[in-house]
Order: C-alpha cells, then sequence, then structure tokens
C-alpha cells in the first residue's frame, strides 16, 4: 500500500510538470495526429491531476475556502487564455468573451449542478444543501449574468449587442464589488450558510487529519501547473478539434462549447466527487462559484483590455441564449427554495444543458 500511494503522489507530481513542459514545446504548432493523441493524453492527466491537488488544500483549508480556490484559479488561468486569444485573433473574435461565459455558465449552472444534484439524490435518496447561501450564489450569478450578457442586446448608445465605453465600466467595476461582497459573504460574515449540511450518512473524509502545511502548499503550486496544462494544451488542442467538428459538419461557433468543456473539467470531477461523498453543498459551491468568478472576473479584465483592443466587443447575447439563461435561472429558483433536490431537479438541470448544447450545434 505504501509503494502504491508513493507511486500516486509520483505521478501526481510528474503528470503537471510533463503537461507544462509539452505545451511550451508545442506551443503556437498545428499538430498532427499523433501529436494531437499525445496531448490529448497529456491533458487528461493534467484534469485528473488538478483535481487530486485541488482536493489536498480544499482538506487543508476547509470550507468553502477550497472550492474557491479551484474555481478562482481555474477562472484566473480561463480569461488569460480568452485575452490571449482576443489580442491576437483580430475582428472575428470579438464574441469570444461572450461565447465562452456564456458557455461556462451554462456548463456550470446546469451541467456540474444538475449532475451532481443527481448523483446526490441517488446515493442518498435526497440531495440535501443549505437554501441561504445556495440561493445567495444563484442571485448573484443571475444579476452579473443580466448586466453583462443580456443589458448589452438592449442598449443604445451603441448599435449591436454592444455596450459604450461607460456602460462597460460600469459593468466591470460593478461586478468586482458584487462578486468580491459575495466571497467576503461566503469566507467571512456567513460561512455556515456555504458548508456541507449534516445528515446522517457517513462521510469518508470525515475524521481524516489534514495534510501539513508544507504539502498543501506543495500541491497549490502544482495545481496552477496543472491548471496552465489544461488550459494552454486545450488550446494547442482547439485547431484540432476544429478541424474534426468541421469534417463533420459541425458549426466553428461549437470549437467555444469543447474548450469551455476541457477546461471545466477539474471541477466537474472535484465537484462529482464531493457529491459521492455526500457533499452536495461542496458540489453546488464550485458549480455557482464557477460561473460567478467566470462572469465577475472576465468582464473587468476584458474591459481593461478593450483599451489596446481593436473592433468591437460584442457581449450581448442573442434572443435563443436569453431563453435559455432566463430558463436556467428560474429552474434553479425552483430547485434552491427547498434545500434538498431529488434526481427529477438534477435531471431537469441535465436537460438544459442538453438542449444548449443542441442549439450550438443546430441553431
Amino acid at each position: 500500500m505504501t509503494r502504491v500511494l508513493a507511486a500516486l503522489r509520483s505521478w501526481t507530481t510528474s503528470v503537471p510538470l510533463a503537461a507544462a513542459v509539452l505545451l511550451a514545446a508545442v506551443w503556437g504548432r498545428h499538430p498532427g495526429v499523433f501529436l494531437a493523441v499525445v496531448i490529448a493524453i497529456a491533458l487528461a492527466g493534467a484534469v485528473l491531476a488538478a483535481v487530486h491537488h485541488a482536493e489536498v488544500v480544499a482538506h487543508r483549508v476547509g470550507e468553502p475556502f477550497g472550492s474557491l480556490v479551484l474555481a478562482v484559479a481555474v477562472t484566473v488561468i480561463e480569461v488569460g487564455l480568452i485575452v490571449t486569444l482576443m489580442v491576437s485573433g483580430g475582428p472575428e473574435t470579438a464574441s469570444l468573451a461572450r461565447d465562452t461565459v456564456f458557455a461556462a455558465a451554462m456548463i456550470t449552472m446546469n451541467g456540474i449542478l444538475g449532475l451532481c444534484l443527481f448523483v446526490g439524490a441517488v446515493r442518498t435518496g435526497l440531495a440535501v444543501f443549505n437554501a441561504e447561501g445556495t440561493g445567495a450564489a444563484l442571485a448573484t450569478v443571475a444579476t452579473l449574468a443580466t448586466m453583462c450578457l443580456v443589458l448589452p442586446t438592449f442598449t443604445t448608445s451603441k448599435p449591436g449587442p454592444e455596450f459604450s465605453s461607460a456602460q462597460l465600466t460600469f459593468a466591470a467595476v460593478v461586478s468586482l464589488l458584487l462578486y468580491g461582497l459575495f466571497v467576503v459573504t461566503q469566507t467571512v460574515r456567513h460561512r455556515d450558510f456555504f458548508l456541507p449540511v449534516e445528515t446522517d450518512e457517513p462521510r469518508p473524509d470525515a475524521h481524516a487529519a489534514p495534510p501539513s502545511t508544507r504539502k498543501a502548499g506543495a500541491s497549490l503550486a502544482l495545481l496552477l501547473v496543472a491548471l496552465v496544462g489544461v488550459v494552454g494544451l486545450a488550446k494547442v488542442e482547439s485547431k484540432s478539434i476544429e478541424d474534426g467538428l468541421a469534417a463533420i459538419g459541425l458549426p466553428h461557433a461549437f470549437v467555444g462549447v469543447v474548450i469551455a468543456l476541457l477546461v471545466l473539467l477539474p471541477e466537474t470531477i472535484a465537484a462529482v466527487r464531493a457529491a459521492l461523498r455526500n457533499q452536495v453543498q461542496i458540489s453546488i459551491n464550485l458549480a455557482l462559484g464557477s460561473a460567478m468568478a467566470s462572469i465577475g472576473l472576465t468582464i473587468p479584465t476584458i474591459a481593461v483590455a478593450s483599451i489596446w483592443l481593436d473592433g468591437p466587443l460584442l457581449l450581448g447575447l442573442g434572443p435563443t441564449q436569453m431563453v435559455l439563461l432566463a430558463l436556467t435561472v428560474v429552474v434553479g429558483v425552483l430547485t434552491v427554495v427547498p434545500g434538498r433536490a431529488t434526481r427529477l431537479q438534477g435531471g431537469v438541470h441535465l436537460v438544459l444543458l442538453a438542449a444548449f448544447i443542441f442549439l450550438a450545434i443546430n441553431p
């Protein structure tokens, strides 16, 4: 057993480093078939390693800090990727921020949330969570999404689904303030609203000793390396994905959905594993926290980057997307209010994700 654990620790250390080295070697290249397969394998390994190190850090710092670390880390790297692509991509990336943020919001609010509620309900009969904290998180996500992704479609200062400079500045400042207020509420003022609900079901790690500060620090560093590898290799692999999707007749815009799915894999796996341990609240913290961070950190960063970006910055959603967002919020409210959910609620959210993906394929 000792040898197995040592091998596992060695694997979770070497894979993120190998992914980072591979990323440096292939960045800016269009990989062939063999190299694309190698990158895919390294990407999968980096995802699994990121989940492991995120759970080590979460166990050390406790909740809700643990889920906050993973959500913010993934989002910061994702934001950096978006800005890099927009700076180098030219006018065709005008809607990249909107498409990426909306895809991330739909995947987290419906995919991760629905899957974890379904898994939690299958395991214990009912997925139980704190309605106060979950409701506050959902309200924050809905407000951020409406201000940053819906209002640009209806403002009249500039033509098209676009904010004026003053409007973009206002949205960026409000997004940062609202996200900061939520983080303070989650981690300081009302931390108990975001902790797992105590039930009669035993939790496998309830009495496990937390890792040492040194081990947690090393895991935090390796988590960041692994996430850089995940996002960077997903970017390198995007050309191969784009070619593959084009070969089977899928629209170019669907590439953004695939990349978002890859980038959010670490959070998805971590959230499902938490649900399997009867910690549905941690799963919800990850899902809604990721959606909130994706909007609340991306829009302010893009607002600053727009100073030197050429061309328009299209943020407003189309009619179909707004309908899906509105339905997601309504269903989310009905899911959150009771503080517990059955398989049905999880299934409804998963159907909404399926509708989003289907309409992205066949708009």
